[in-house]
């Protein structure tokens, strides 16, 4: 896996309370985007997916994680943006997603970072109504914006069970 400067993994294996208001922040294309870091279960290098037939073009296929089959969605496709070739900073974010694994990639994982309530806003409202669906809120870091993504949402019902059924 590669080494980041600015996050340790030991930072996943921190108490339930004192993960309140700390997100897992990674970026896809320009923009940084943050996940609760109590649903994030591991990050791992990018590794061979095996491919699934007939599943939707943002679910990669599956990996083999010590001995447990976990689906992997490329965050990139599920936002509607174009695919990218992976680099050396490519990561599976690996979430735990009302009691399913799911490996998430994403261009590259930034740090874990504290954002307070207070400093977290609505989001904005969307025409399309679904997108907005998966956004937690609007993280205020000095003068930048994280993008916060209620994981939990992530994927509606049918697409979970059909993500669940892979697996």
């Amino acid at each position: 896996m590669a080494q980041y400067d600015s996050f340790d993994e030991d930072d996943l294996d921190i108490e339930e309370d004192t993960q309140k208001d700390r997100y897992l922040t990674f970026r896809i294309a320009a923009e940084e985007y943050g996940i609760e870091i109590r649903h994030i279960t591991e990050i791992i290098g990018v590794q061979k997916i095996t491919e699934v037939p007939d599943t939707p073009e943002y679910l990669k296929g599956v990996i083999n994680l010590r001995g447990k089959i976990i689906p992997v969605v490329d965050v990139r496709l599920r936002f509607g943006m174009e695919e990218l070739a992976h680099s050396d900073r490519t990561c599976i974010v690996v979430v735990d997603v009302n009691g399913t694994a799911i490996g998430l990639i994403v261009d590259e994982v930034l740090e874990v970072v504290n954002i307070a309530e207070e400093n977290v806003s609505e989001p904005p409202r969307t025409n399309k109504g679904t997108s907005g669906r998966y956004i937690q809120g609007m993280g205020k870091i000095g003068d930048g914006v994280k993008i916060l993504l209620n994981i939990e949402r992530f994927l509606s019902e049918d697409e979970l069970a059909s993500v669940q059924q892979v697996a």
